[in-house]
């Protein structure tokens, strides 16, 4: 008996010693393959489970990291689910598994786990569901977590303060991030560097290099993140700043590994600085893909195509395999040169090395070819492939297909994106919304406006620029205000989109106040900016304020900007200095289609037709090809001037020499050119045979000119065919009434007068401005009373009249024109504005031969240039003539 018991125990023994030394082998086997990372030490989970070994806390601890090291996440918690004992170390391995894989959700929940299991966390445990928080944007659980940080003894643990730190600094409480970092006792390397990187995700630039200055003082050494964190910083500061960085990197004796070098790469190529970008790639042995990448991202950033292509070439021959970051960034640059072909070819590539289901490649896929190709289809194509598109992915598409006139689509897309619960962001939203722009929809504005204030987003400058713009392009302009005021902060583009879209809108003074909110947020015009103000002023006949504005250009450094000197050349002509005008274009180094077609139509508008059709075959010559809008100057220099065959000539160019198919604004003027000749008959086969349908202006400009000759029944039959295009456009009314009183009719024409007024219909109120020593003053034609005409302005025209009857000119005036606009402005602008100066006026509508004949008879008087600008013509009047040698009846398209 005492035998057998003996023989038992000294199985039992020699298996207990068998199985401690398996167990052992085990966990130097699992070492091994966790140090280089090698999955096939997974094959140990078998035999661990078939002797039971999942009691060993070492084994299966060693097991765990392997999985999450090697075989993802998931099948790691698979495992940890069958832990018959969970020791605080591998609950903090998972939960930081989870909190890097940025499923921070899971990370959270575990944690719940655990504190219900009775473990108690340790610092690494505290600081991975810390920045699970942060990346949640969830302050609300961090502020729990911290409590049982404070109950837990550690609030100075400089691992867990740097996790706070992150947290409240992500969460916008920067405050409450320095007062952590102030409270951590003995704060190491990590925690400054925490510290620094909250600071410039702060956009705290400067004061994160004053913490640097503080981390040397203190003593503590900077490592290769601090520096990263820190040259992220000069990539905003300056070039200068980021050589100091790179200084200290040097004498420090910092190592250069690649993540290092990456970010070097990453700040030399932000300031263009190429070269220095590769010397530091070559700089030492050690490279990967992904500072390779980073410099053929910089090549692709600075538009620098073949170096991009020949380091993309190179990486290749030298064994290192471009991952879909490289791909991306080649195909940014085929979408930036506009290279198809290329493309293409790099298409072909990411398939055949296995990059077709990467949603980064997708992405840029989609890019390139909505901006290389003239069709969304291929675009589309590749998004309908992509296995898990993105926000980005959807946002690419929309914004494409914005920019292929495809608006009305973006909105479904938005909805459907939506309903598979990926989350719009701001840029998404600011491409629906320049949808809207296009579209002036209101309504969809309106309802994206609700989602952002919802999300609490609708501050953000990016989003708030873009409703700005929406609501300014829907004439909605109190709520662009509105919009502009509530950002948390505005930039030049917030005030270039609304001092463009009031231009648009003929809001040209509110243009002009625009630069004082400007200022008042302490943002300077800028080149992008100042040609809108230059636009308004030009408008609005402002030449003084225009004048100040050309002194800010040049002090300012933006007088070589091409943009800047083209609203310049406009802003003269419109203003009747075609000598200023001239100067500026000279100063253009190499102009572009915009800068010719502002002095052929400055020239024109001047009336100077020969030397402006003259211009145009200067611009010809010197290889710049005319567009749409050059065509439309010269076609309204020909109809001014009365050259019909030349009119003829140029609208017939435009299909055979220039491959340019006319639209609807070309057929208006060209039947002017040929209802001005009388050549009435021809002008309506031109409306019959032309391959557009016909607009209300059109028929309207026919209207006119069976007016100007005196055809009833022709401008009969274009009346009605106008109105049935534009019942409310009271145009056709006045011209028809007025074509019934020269044809003998007075009771047609009053009866059509009687219609307008049964409609609701009245005539366009007259409107005329005039600048005096830098103020612009408007006034409006009214009928005046015989008090008012004792008083003020109206007083001073009639005290004029006399005098011209003293100097003896036949002009008796029209009792119906005394006080039109033009003669209120022209007589405030002679009185009040300086004995030197020069008076201009801007008038809403077409000059009238009584206020024509009035100003030119006035310069008679006077020695006093005065110019009148009445749409796209300026009459500069001088010693009692005008520029524009009108006839006894004139006629205008407008």
């Amino acid at each position: 008996m005492t035998s057998k018991v003996a023989a038992t125990a000294s199985a039992f023994l020699s298996r207990t010693n068998e199985l401690g030394i398996l167990q052992q082998s085990c966990i130097r086997i699992l070492s091994f393959c966790e140090s280089n990372s090698s999955h096939i030490g997974l094959h140990i989970h078998c035999p661990v489970i078939k002797f039971g070994l999942l009691e060993n806390l070492d084994l299966c601890n060693n097991l765990l990291s392997l999985y999450l090291k090697t075989d993802g996440i998931w099948n790691a918690r698979k495992l940890f689910d069958e832990m018959p004992q969970r020791t605080v170390f591998a609950w903090t391995v998972m939960i930081s598994a989870f909190t890097k894989s940025q499923e921070f959700a899971s990370a959270l929940s575990l944690f719940e786990e655990m504190m219900a299991s009775g473990i108690h966390p340790n610092e690494f445990t505290f600081s991975s569901v810390i920045r699970s928080c942060a990346g949640l944007g969830d302050l609300s659980y961090g502020g729990r977590v911290h409590g049982s940080v404070l109950k837990t003894g550690f609030e100075g643990n400089s691992v867990v303060g740097s996790s706070l730190t992150d947290l409240y600094s992500k969460c916008g409480k920067l405050k409450e991030a320095r007062e952590l970092f102030s409270s951590l006792q003995n704060a190491d390397t990590i925690s400054w560097t925490m510290m620094i990187s909250s600071l410039v995700g702060a956009r705290k630039w400067r004061e994160a290099l004053r913490f640097y200055s503080a981390m040397i003082k203190a003593g503590v050494s900077p490592n290769e993140f601090t520096f990263v964190k820190l040259l992220g910083a000069s990539s905003f500061l300056g070039l200068e700043f980021g050589k100091t960085i790179h200084s200290n990197i040097i004498v420090r004796g910092i190592p250069l590994n690649v993540v290092l070098k990456t970010s070097l790469v990453d700040f030399y190529s932000h300031f263009s600085k190429m070269e220095d970008a590769v010397r530091v790639l070559n700089s030492t042995g050690e490279q990967d893909v992904f500072l390779w990448t980073s410099v053929v991202s910089g090549f692709v950033r600075n538009l620098r195509a073949k170096e991009a292509v020949g380091t993309f070439l190179e990486m290749r021959s030298l064994g290192l395999q471009p991952n879909n970051f490289t791909y991306s960034a080649i195909l940014s640059l085929c979408s930036a040169v506009r290279s198809l072909d290329f493309g293409k070819q790099i298409h072909s590539q990411t398939i055949k090395v296995g990059f077709e289901d990467s949603t980064d490649v997708g992405n840029a896929l989609v890019d390139m070819y909505m901006k290389c190709s003239a069709s969304e289809v291929e675009a589309s194509r590749v998004f309908g492939a992509m296995i898990s598109p993105n926000v980005v992915s959807w946002t690419t598409l929309i914004l494409g297909l914005v920019d292929h006139g495809f608006e009305q689509d973006c909105f479904g897309l938005l909805m459907e994106m939506v309903k598979r619960e990926v989350e719009p962001n701001v840029v998404t939203l600011s491409g629906v919304l320049r949808a809207c722009s296009k579209l002036k929809y209101v309504r969809r504005v309106l309802e994206i406006h609700g989602y952002l204030l919802r999300r609490h987003v609708d501050g953000e400058m990016i989003v708030g620029n873009s409703l700005v713009d929406a609501y300014a392009s829907s004439s909605k302009v109190d709520y662009a205000w509105n919009v502009t005021r509530s950002m948390d902060r505005r930039d030049n583009i917030t005030y270039t989109s609304l001092v463009t879209r009031l231009n648009e809108l003929g809001k040209h003074e509110m243009a002009l106040s625009v630069i004082n909110h400007m200022y008042g947020d302490g943002i300077r015009m800028d080149q992008l900016s100042l040609p809108g103000f230059i636009s308004a002023s030009a408008n609005l006949g402002a030449h003084e304020t225009g004048k100040h504005l050309h002194c800010y250009s040049v002090k300012s450094g933006f007088s070589g900007a091409v943009s800047v000197l083209n609203s310049l050349v406009d802003m003269y002509s419109k203003c009747g200095s075609l000598e200023d005008a001239k100067k500026v274009f000279e100063e253009i180094v190499t102009p572009d289609v915009v800068s010719w077609n502002g002095l052929v139509s400055g020239l024109a508008s001047n009336g100077r037709i020969s030397s402006a059709l003259s211009a145009f075959e200067e611009m010809r010559m010197k290889g710049t090809e005319p567009d749409s809008v050059t065509f439309l100057i010269l076609l309204s220099a020909c109809s001014n001037g009365r050259l019909t065959e030349m009119g003829l000539e140029y609208f017939q160019s435009m299909k055979t020499i220039h491959n340019m198919e006319p639209q609807i604004e070309h057929y208006v003027h060209l039947v002017g050119i040929l209802g001005r000749a009388g050549r009435l008959e021809e002008a309506t086969g031109v409306v019959e045979t032309m391959h557009l349908k016909p607009n209300a202006m059109i028929f309207k400009t026919l209207l006119r000119a069976c007016r100007y000759h005196g055809n009833l029944s022709l401008g009969e039959d274009m009346a009605n065919k106008g109105l049935a295009l534009a019942p409310s456009d009271p145009a056709f009314y006045i011209l028809l009434a007025d074509l019934y009183d020269e044809s003998g009719k007075p009771e047609l024409a009053q009866k059509t007068r009687n219609l307008m007024s049964e409609k609701g219909l009245c005539k366009k109120l007259s409107k005329s401005t005039v600048e005096v020593q830098g103020k612009v003053h408007s006034f409006v034609g009214e009928d005046v009373t015989t008090v008012e005409r004792r008083n003020g302005i109206y007083a001073e025209i009639e005290s004029i009249k006399e005098e011209i009857k003293k100097f003896g000119s036949p002009y008796r005036g029209n009792e119906n024109a005394s006080f039109h606009s033009a003669k209120q402005a022209v007589v405030y602008g002679f009185i009040y504005a300086s004995p030197q100066a020069p008076v201009h006026v801007v008038k809403n509508k077409f000059l009238c031969k009584d206020c024509h004949d009035f100003v030119s008879i006035l310069t008679r008087l006077v020695d006093k240039k005065i110019t009148v600008r009445d749409g796209n013509q300026v009459h500069i009047f001088k010693n009692g003539e005008c520029s524009c040698k009108r006839e006894e009846t004139s006629f205008v398209i407008s």
